[in-house]
């Protein structure tokens, strides 16, 4: 695709410490004071969108298609997470990441695929608006 600088190997890590407005309890997704599944999964999107930033080419973006999630360890209120998102595939417009999550102790918290589209996003903000 013109004017796109992709390519596999590119990544991207978001570190957070876990705070109580990232909880199951707090996004509703459960009743325990840990991180949160959805929190999580977005964690794991916003590092896919920082690996790519600045290589789609003027007037576009990316949007999420398709997620595979294992949310496999608890993360207490004040653990520190750092998710990390490589590319590994670019077929045409789909860009495919490999993403994992690891704690301060080392324990993998998840991992996973997250795929996007590359879209231009006037024409798909025009959609989504009719």
């Amino acid at each position: 695709m013109a004017g796109m600088e992709l390519g596999p190997g590119l990544r991207a890590d978001i570190e957070v410490t876990v705070g109580r407005d990232d909880t199951a309890e707090r996004v509703g997704s459960g009743d325990v004071p840990v991180l949160a599944t959805p929190r999580l999964l977005a964690l794991a999107e916003a590092a896919t969108v920082r690996a790519v930033a600045g290589r789609l080419g003027e007037g576009r973006t990316s949007v999420g298609t398709r997620v595979e999630l294992n949310h496999r360890a608890a993360s207490p209120v004040g653990a520190r997470v750092t998710v990390t998102a490589e590319l590994t595939a670019v077929d045409g417009r789909r860009l495919s990441f490999a993403v994992s999550a690891t704690d301060d102790r080392g324990t993998v918290v998840g991992d996973g695929i997250v795929e996007r589209v590359v879209v231009d996003r006037a024409r798909f903000l025009d959609g989504v608006a009719r």
